[in-house]
């Protein structure tokens, strides 16, 4: 069986991963903020699901307001030991001892900064939530959810790119 070579580097965090995780952590408190403050004013039923074009068309009790910031919550831990862990990423078979480390930083951004717009547009849909919810917002505007999307694309086109520079 044919072994790659995936040696165990500790490559610390630099000064924009740590500020992308203390970002993509505030977003979480904010968003369950929002909840918490809000919770009183909530109807019994909330919007649960949205359409293509930001109309609610899934409907659920107040609870399940909960449930999106408990996920981005789960996927932020999950996506943090992915992160620690680069040894455990997809590269191509050019890596060697030369440019490992290489791959291995661009890899970690990629989880890092994807791990961290996520918890953007969990946040995005939780507040527009209880905004609908309270009568305050007529659906999930499309402009923003998609600028989102389109922003983790970018993200993952750039470290692609990047990755193919790597000799």
């Amino acid at each position: 069986m044919y072994k790659t070579f995936r040696p165990k580097l500790y490559l610390p965090k630099n000064y924009i991963a740590k500020l992308a995780d203390t970002f993509g952590i505030a977003l979480i408190l904010c968003s369950i903020g929002f909840i918490i403050i809000n919770w009183s004013a909530l109807p019994n039923e909330v919007p649960t699901h949205f359409n293509f074009e930001g109309v609610a068309d899934g409907w659920g009790s107040k609870y399940q307001m909960l449930l999106l910031p408990v996920i981005s919550i789960v996927i932020y831990i999950m996506m943090e030991v992915i992160e620690r862990k680069p040894h455990t990423h997809n590269y191509p078979d050019r890596l060697n001892e030369k440019n490992v480390a290489n791959f291995y930083k661009v890899s970690q951004q990629l989880v890092n900064y994807t791990k961290n717009i996520s918890m953007l547009l969990f946040t995005y849909i939780s507040v527009r939530s209880v905004l609908m919810a309270l009568g305050k917002a007529e659906g999930l505007s499309i402009i923003p959810f998609f600028s989102i999307v389109a922003l983790l694309l970018i993200i993952l086109v750039i470290c692609i790119v990047k990755m193919k520079k790597i000799t």
